[in-house]
């Protein structure tokens, strides 16, 4: 059997081909990104970063990478800033990346470390994130520069990400607004004997149709709905499935676009035709509990106050034990399968203070056991951008038993 001749294989290169696409935030907005982690290494003395995750990644470049096992990253030091892609992705990369980016091959086993490599050549501290990295991972990087030292950087970024720009609260507007849009087509779509996927295709349909009809360049991808009803309801990230929807079930809608990376969320009860008694009790205590936690978010408040608070209300209910996460997280670069700003999390263990910029939900949630009267999930969502003196609710789609019992 012949040994391939790799010589004549390309392993390293720089794919620039075509242009620069839009983006929907100024080259001012990602330099600031950029400097601030800058800021940081030379407060810590580190000599450049290797970001791994698709949350920094997208955050510090505006590209958001398709994983399908294979490696990326992205190289920041004190000059330049370049993301690292796998020869599948073509050109693509470089046009969305805020800076320059650097392409290898599959065509030998440790061609990404040779791409880290070149654009790490004098580095003895090196940033990385902890929290992403496996220990496979981990354990190649450190055989690959066995002389530089790993430093974590992980946590340092989430803080960056939680305060978000101007531009940034823009985008999350245009989110919410198309949210809102979805809810519409929901309401639309719902009926007894209507199946479940055929709500959701409904609401995703027109939440990726407005996405695209509102930026001048957009990448589709990723925008989803969940739709449940009646035991469905229980877990607030059940999947969507055929069951068909039954006169006076319990729903629940998810509604979900991603843009530029950017996850916002509408979530909502509703009822198909009527509600009974012991539904309606338990919808009216949860609506309570979120107006109440609408009220509490504003600069200053501690996550874990609020969520003490809110937890007295279910209490007097007698309701406390049916609880089922915490209150409310931060929005940005996140998505059901990567990202997470832990830091700013509405629940007893969070300790962060709110600051102006953030961006948060208010989310809570019960969920009755099947056989109970009153059985499933119920949970409204708004997200709310915390501002000098109070927080602004930028959720339009209404609440509640007055507006949420449909039907075709």
């Amino acid at each position: 059997m012949n040994t391939p001749n790799t010589n004549d294989m390309i392993h390293i290169a720089r794919w620039e081909w075509g242009e620069k696409e839009w983006s929907p935030f100024s080259s001012e907005e990602m330099d600031r990104r950029q400097n601030d982690l800058r800021a940081h290494m030379e407060r810590e003395n580190i000599d450049a970063c290797l970001l791994t995750s698709w949350h920094n990644i997208c955050y510090y470049s505006g590209w958001l990478y398709c994983y399908f096992g294979r490696k990326y990253g992205m190289v920041i030091d004190q000059k330049v800033a370049t993301t690292i892609s796998a020869g599948i992705d073509g050109g693509q990369p470089w046009r969305r990346t805020h800076g320059e980016n650097i392409v290898y091959s599959d065509w030998r086993r440790n061609n990404y470390y040779e791409a880290v490599k070149e654009l790490i050549p004098k580095v003895k501290r090196l940033g990385v994130e902890f929290d992403h990295l496996s220990v496979d991972q981990f354990q190649a990087l450190s055989a690959a520069f066995p002389d530089i030292e790993l430093v974590d950087v992980g946590t340092p970024t989430m803080w960056m990400r939680t305060i978000k720009s101007s531009e940034e609260h823009d985008l999350i507007r245009h989110g919410t607004r198309i949210c809102d849009l979805g809810a519409d087509a929901c309401v639309e779509a719902v009926a007894a004997g209507v199946a479940e996927h055929e709500v959701a295709l409904a609401v995703t349909e027109t939440m990726v149709r407005e996405i695209a009809d509102t930026f001048q360049f957009v990448e589709l991808m990723d925008t989803w709905t969940w739709f449940q009803s009646g035991i469905n309801t229980d877990g607030a990230h059940n999947p969507v499935t055929n069951k068909t929807i039954e006169s006076g079930d319990i729903l629940s809608l998810n509604t979900f676009p991603m843009i530029f990376g950017y996850y916002t969320a509408l979530e909502r009860t509703l009822f198909c035709d009527h509600v009974s008694d012991e539904h309606l009790r338990l919808w009216e205590i949860n609506v309570e509990v979120h107006e109440r936690g609408l009220e509490l978010i504003k600069p200053g408040a501690r996550c874990c106050d609020i969520a003490s608070e809110l937890n007295d209300i279910y209490r007097s209910y007698d309701l406390l034990q049916y609880r089922s996460f915490g209150y409310g997280h931060s929005f940005g670069v996140l998505s059901h399968y990567y990202g997470r700003e832990a830091g700013v999390e509405l629940r007893e263990d969070v300790e962060t203070t709110l600051q102006p910029g953030m961006v948060v939900s208010m989310e809570p949630m019960i969920a009755i056991p099947e056989g109970q009267p009153g059985s499933g999930g119920y949970r409204e969502h708004d997200i709310l951008i915390v501002g000098e003196t109070e927080a602004e609710n930028i959720s339009g789609f209404p609440y509640g038993p007055e507006h949420n019992v449909i039907g075709g």
